[in-house]
Formats: structure tokens, sequence, C-alpha cells
């Protein structure tokens, strides 16, 4: 995959950019302290599957406003969203703030941002439900209950997919969630 800087705002994403040219893109967003290569298993089996991806390095920094200016510099009208952890979080945000960038939205081990989570701590009580297709990959049974309650906020069709005993789920599962992935880019 290449590696790329993209200006957005005051700073600056690095992103790695592979696969083909395809009308299917899927924008992957880490967990906060994951390594640059948390995605490259699951970005070859999206190659595989004639997706293009573009994984974020890095979260630091970014919020919502930042990672749409990101979309617009690479020249990203409509993505499929994958988050994992604190990209997840981010996810959730993105999908549920902003309309007709997302086509669908895969999150890893969080549930929506206003329902508990395990410790029972809320992120925001006023998220707004997404309407999105939307998957949640939960690899610890501690976090069904999470995963379960968001259903409430996803106006769309959802699914929950538990892998247990899998701590970080695109390092430990990167087969299952790249399938998860390419479920949601087709057009059942």
């Amino acid at each position: 995959m290449e590696s790329t800087s993209v200006a957005v705002g005051s700073g600056t994403v690095t992103v790695r950019i592979g696969g083909p040219e395809s009308r299917h893109a899927v924008l992957l967003l880490p967990d906060a302290g994951d390594p640059v290569d948390v995605f490259d298993a699951v970005c070859a089996r999206l190659h595989d599957s004639d997706l293009r991806t573009v994984a974020v390095e890095n979260i630091y920094g970014l919020d919502e406003a930042s990672v749409i200016a990101l979309l617009d510099k690479l020249k990203l009208p409509w993505v499929n969203l994958v988050g994992a952890g604190a990209g997840a979080e981010l996810a959730w945000r993105l999908a549920a703030k902003t309309f007709g960038r997302f086509a669908s939205l895969i999150v890893a081990d969080r549930g929506h941002p206003a329902v508990p989570d395990v410790e029972g701590a809320v992120l925001d009580a006023v998220c707004p439900a997404v309407e999105l297709p939307t998957t949640v990959v939960v690899g610890n049974a501690l976090g069904r209950p999470s995963a379960e309650a968001s259903g409430r906020y996803a106006y769309s069709e959802f699914r929950i997919v538990q892998l247990d005993g899998i701590e970080n789920v695109p390092a430990k599962a990167a087969a299952e969630l790249a399938s998860e992935i390419v479920l949601r880019t087709g057009s059942w």
C-alpha cells in the first residue's frame, strides 16, 4: 500500500492507500495506539475483493470535520466506513452526523456513543442514530450488551457478529472483519 500525507485543516493525516481502482472504497479508522499496519491483513483481503482501501495510520487529532476534509482531498465522495476501538467511536459519530457520504458502517468493539459501554459510561448521550446498514463486530462477550443496545440507534439493517476471545479484531480476526466489510459493500 502507498503511504501518503494529506493536509487537512491545520494538520496532516497520513493514510495508506491500496487496492484496485474501484467504485467501492473503504475508509478504515484504527484504535488509538494501534500500529500503522493494523489493517494490512484486512486490506489485502479487501483488495482481493476488488475494493480500494484508505487506512488512516493514526486517529490522534481527527474529528468529523477533518475526516470529511480528508475524503474531499482524496476525491472520495462515497465510502464504506470501518472503525475499531476509538476509531469506531469516530465512525459512529461520522455516520450519525454526516448524510450522504457513507454507504455502510462496520465497527469493532464499540457500541453507539449513546449506549453505555462495558463500564457503564455513555460517551455521547445526544449522538443521533445512524441511517446506514450497520454491523457491530464484538471480540469479547462482555461487549455484547452494548452491541445489542446499539440496534436502537441504527435505522437500517443491523447485524451483530460475535467473535469470542478476540482482543483486537483487526489484528487477530482479519479474515472475519474483511468478510463483514465485503458483505456490506455488496448490493444484495
